[in-house]
């Protein structure tokens, strides 16, 4: 059966550069199914979700639902769900937890403090803490909105649970379901494509350890797709798998060509040139979808410079 995932695969995609943008991410446990907009499509109040939509436009803030692995009964009876807000922006990186009865307590949290890496709403909203357990392994796997997500990704969930990996949810939407399985991986927030559980094991081990494996990776959700590229070539091009160690400075520069400059903190710096190019031959970028070009970011240059030295002005 050809699927868009089939499609994207032999014609060797690059993944690079492909994530899902979110500073912060915003996890609420519902259980039951989900459909195409899971926020408003399933069995999470519609009106809550609709507000929390609107409480994160502009924020940085991405909001999703989790479920754990394997059957989706929901009975409706009162429960208490587990929500995550993690930020993935290095330097400032952090994963939170708690729990709560009564969702709309979410719409208490300040989103633009999220967005910028303050927590100490959620803390005193929810009564949330740092998260002590294993990293997040979210596995996109919503066959409402691709039939891919459900096909590959339910299977990869419940093979990663069923073989005691801790932390594994299924989450609604990760974009990109040309790359199924796909999946993010927190505190770090760097995403997948492609995967199959040995993959994931070897991606968990390196986060454990405070590193990042880039080996089918798709980016690291703090930036935009030209910095999710810039910051894998200089990963790849220096052999530098620290976390938190590169950050992406600015971006210079319209679609489609860009100039990116990427930090590290022990004061390198480079440039690196990414072009937007188109995919072809066409191919469905999600199942039952028309053929189309999507976007890829090709990475032209890789430049390490060294910052001008500023000088003191003086005057007598």
């Amino acid at each position: 059966m050809s699927t868009c995932a089939t499609a994207s695969q032999a014609l060797d995609e690059p993944l690079v550069g492909t994530a899902a943008t979110a500073r912060t991410w915003l996890l609420v446990e519902q259980p039951g199914p989900w459909g195409a907009k899971a926020l408003t499509s399933s069995h999470l109040d519609p009106v809550l979700g609709r507000a929390l939509e609107a409480a994160a436009q502009g924020t940085g803030v991405r909001v999703a639902l989790i479920r754990r692995p394997g059957r989706h009964a929901d009975c409706h009876t009162p429960t208490r769900r587990q929500v995550y807000a993690a930020h993935t922006a290095p330097g400032n990186t952090w994963l939170r937890s708690a729990t709560t009865e009564s969702p709309e307590q979410l719409l208490q949290l300040d989103f633009q403090a999220l967005g910028m890496g303050d927590h100490r709403t959620f803390d005193r909203v929810l009564q949330g803490g740092a998260h002590t357990g294993s990293p997040l392994t979210l596995v996109c796997t919503n066959g409402k909105r691709d039939r891919c997500c459900a096909l590959l990704g339910r299977p990869l969930a419940a093979e990663l649970e069923a073989s005691g990996v801790d932390g594994v949810w299924e989450v609604t939407h990760l974009g990109g379901h040309r790359f199924s399985p796909t999946l993010l991986v927190l505190p770090y927030g760097y995403a997948y494509g492609r995967v199959a559980a040995h993959h994931v094991k070897e991606i968990l081990e390196g986060v454990r350890t405070g590193r990042i494996v880039t080996q089918r990776c798709r980016g690291n959700s703090a930036w935009e797709r030209p910095g999710q590229a810039a910051e894998l070539a200089v990963r790849t091009s220096t052999g530098e798998d620290r976390a938190d160690m590169l950050t992406v400075e600015r971006t210079e520069g319209t679609a489609p060509r860009w100039d990116v400059t990427v930090a590290h903190t022990d004061g390198r710096q480079w440039r690196v040139t990414v072009a937007q190019g188109a995919s072809l031959p066409p191919r469905p970028e999600s199942c039952g979808s028309p053929l189309g070009s999507p976007a890829r970011m090709d990475v032209v240059a890789v430049r390490e410079f060294r910052p001008a030295a500023r000088t003191a002005c003086l005057t007598r």
